[in-house]
């Protein structure tokens, strides 16, 4: 390299951009086709505000006995860890498979574009759309519901949730959208299953309230663990008394968290698919 110029020596081969750097620049190719795709932009940012205004306006001033949480606040933090779930799970398990479907992802694969690349791209728009998410339920929490704001090592637990529930919901997502057979009728697959997890990892509804049963069924998935950390994130240290066990564990949740990463990890290596079934 020429001191002078700082340009390469002439015949010198040019330097090649490496994964991390081409997976930058797919974040910003992701973005942008998640942002002109209006529907689907709408839906992971509005419905989550939307369910919290119906749900507040019912049930708003109803009291979680024993303490004086109102289960308005009690569902912002559950929709918040349900955030990481419609931005990553459920969007890539239905994006991926119209990719896959329109050729998109067979083209990539053809490209030098390594293949890391692809998937920083999709971690990125991820990470993005959680946190604008977030910031929106929030503000709408804390001016219409007086959610309270996670204050010294709440934030903690926060940041340590959203990354846990962040990894392996993306990673779930990727290996999750090999099930749809065709692109459009992913949504019509992937919505119901985030639905009763929602409806049984106490979103909706106070957890301990709920049959034990469903209790059981939902602690095998990550979403209950996800909203329990929240909890204790956005309610305020009374709150853990709604817990089954009066504690909200976050040691457990982390442990449980972090299993499903790796879990995770080995089903998105296992059944990720660039080609349609039909092409494999």
């Amino acid at each position: 390299m020429s001191a002078a110029t700082g340009a390469p020596p002439a015949g010198a081969p040019a330097r090649v951009p490496t994964a991390w750097r081409l997976g930058w620049l797919r974040v910003v190719v992701e973005l942008k086709q998640f942002f002109r795709d209006r529907e689907s932009a709408v839906f992971n940012f509005l419905l989550p505000v939307i369910l919290l205004a119906i749900f507040g306006a019912v049930f708003g001033s109803t009291t979680l006995e024993p303490t004086t949480i109102t289960l308005a606040q009690y569902f912002v933090a559950g929709m918040i860890a349900s955030g990481i779930l419609y931005t990553s799970f459920q969007n890539l398990a239905i994006a991926i498979p119209l990719e896959r479907e329109d050729g998109t992802l067979k083209r990539l694969q053809g490209t030098p574009m390594p293949k890391l690349a692809y998937f920083i791209g999709k971690f990125g728009m991820v990470l993005v759309a959680y946190v604008a998410q977030v910031f929106i339920l929030i503000v709408v929490g804390r001016i219409f519901f007086d959610i309270h704001v996670p204050a010294g090592g709440q934030w903690f637990t926060f940041v340590w949730a959203s990354v846990l529930g962040l990894v392996s919901c993306t990673l779930l997502g990727l290996a999750f959208s090999v099930v749809p057979k065709r692109g459009r009728g992913a949504a019509a697959i992937v919505t119901p299953i985030v639905l009763v997890l929602q409806f049984t990892s106490g979103v909706f509804f106070a957890f301990n309230q709920l049959p034990g049963w469903m209790q059981t069924f939902a602690s095998i998935f990550p979403l209950k663990w996800l909203t329990q950390a929240m909890r204790s994130a956005f309610l305020p240290p009374e709150a853990a008394a709604l817990e089954v066990t009066g504690s909200y564990e976050l040691g457990r949740c982390a442990l449980i968290l972090g299993a499903w990463c790796i879990a995770a990890l080995v089903l998105a290596l296992v059944f990720f698919r660039w080609n349609r079934r039909d092409e494999s």
